[in-house]
């Protein structure tokens, strides 16, 4: 298991640190700072610290600016090899930057300067802040990611190479001295083959337990949801949504998981047994960043209606543009959104699985903050009472 987090140097703005034990037994932190908190950025710091690396013991130096060719400069990896100290670190911004090598003779500078690896004439924008990773016999690799908007953060692994004492990351295709990322490429050999495996994306409900691919916005609460195996179903009950929600945006109990690819389609079936005492319970399938967009089933006082709605800057506060389809007839319906290249989605509904009608709106999901969009089911009421409506979900696929 994992040690508790130890506090070496308390501050605002102090971010991504990175230790490096030297031969000779001294301990030293890298580290950048966030101009949000800090009130400065593009600087890279080099400190002390104590013989069992748990507390900075100097002020520390500037060992490097990158103001005027390296913007935006953060995420240090600090690593030493033939006598070099290396600093690793993106420059240039997530979706736009490259990676930047430093290397010197002594820990605190002066530092030479190479950028090795960039975007080039590949499809893989903002190729950084990674890691240089080894296998056990003896092959170098770059452990890095990409950002794709609404896809996220994707995991790349490059090929590495030393010359001259400089790393070489992905492949020199133009011989600028640069590397440039690939999408194809001879996995590491780590000395026996494995089988492949994706992670889940489709969910059967047929356990005790939610899979791993499964994330609550906030921390889960035992009241939201019951997992039944015996029947193969997912009950979400209505969770009263916070007083000072604006949108859903706010709202913890929604389930959801990353987009599992560019193009792809959703589909759940559910049973909505709403609380006849409430109005405006809402259970349904939504699509979700800054901006949203959900197809769901909604309470009213002379039976349940099936509603399209769409939030734009949900962060910001806005509201939800709400579009009432038609009154269900009964409480049972599918629902599916298709997802297409650009994040451009497109709900549907059915009553029998089969025939789909879509709505005749392409929604754009856009990032949530620091991830990607997701995808998922939710389950909300605007009132307190003394028992809640609820959905069962037969599947997720």
């Amino acid at each position: 298991p994992w040690t508790a987090p130890v506090l070496v140097e308390g501050g605002k703005g102090l971010i991504d640190p990175c230790p490096l034990w030297d031969e000779d037994g001294k301990v030293y932190l890298t580290h950048g700072y966030a101009g949000s908190r800090a009130g400065i950025k593009s600087l890279l710091v080099v400190k002390r610290m104590n013989a069992v690396g748990d507390k900075t013991i100097e002020e520390g130096k500037i060992v490097f600016d990158g103001h005027e060719q390296d913007p935006t400069l953060e995420g240090p990896k600090f690593y030493k090899r033939n006598g070099y100290y290396y600093i690793f670190a993106p420059a240039g911004g997530v979706a736009t930057g490259w990676q930047l090598v430093l290397r010197s003779k002594n820990v605190y500078g002066p530092y030479e300067r190479k950028v090795v690896m960039d975007q080039g004439k590949s499809q893989i924008n903002g190729p950084h802040q990674g890691a240089w990773v080894n296998t056990p016999n003896g092959e170098d690799w770059f452990l890095h990611f990409q950002d794709k908007d609404a896809y996220g953060r994707v995991v790349h692994l490059q090929p590495m190479k030393w010359i001259n004492n400089w790393p070489m990351i992905g492949v020199d295709k133009d011989g600028d001295g640069i590397g440039e990322p690939v999408l194809e490429y001879k996995k590491p050999n780590v000395g026996k083959t494995y089988p492949i495996e994706t992670p889940a994306e489709s969910d059967e409900f047929n356990t005790w337990k939610l899979g791993l691919q499964w994330q609550w916005q906030a921390n889960p609460v035992a009241t939201w949801s019951f997992l039944n195996p015996s029947k193969g179903s997912l009950r979400l009950y209505t969770a009263k949504i916070p007083d000072s929600a604006k949108n859903l945006w706010d709202v913890p109990n929604i389930l959801m998981l990353k987009f599992p690819t560019e193009e792809f389609t959703a589909t759940t079936r559910l049973s909505f047994t709403a609380n006849p005492k409430l109005e405006n319970e809402k259970v349904g399938l939504t699509v979700y960043g800054l901006s949203y967009a959900y197809l769901a089933v909604k309470s009213k006082k002379d039976g349940l209606y099936l509603v399209y709605s769409v939030c734009k800057n949900a962060d910001k506060g806005k509201s939800e543009t709400e579009k009432q389809l038609f009154k269900l007839d009964g409480k049972d319906v599918y629902f599916r959104v298709k997802v297409g290249k650009g994040a451009k989605c497109e709900f549907s509904y059915s009553k029998d699985g089969t025939t789909f009608t879509t709505i005749e709106d392409v929604f754009e999901v856009t990032p949530g903050k620091w991830i990607g969009a997701k995808v998922g089911l939710f389950a909300i009421r605007e009132q307190q009472t003394n028992d809640s409506g609820y959905a069962d979900f037969d599947w997720f696929r």
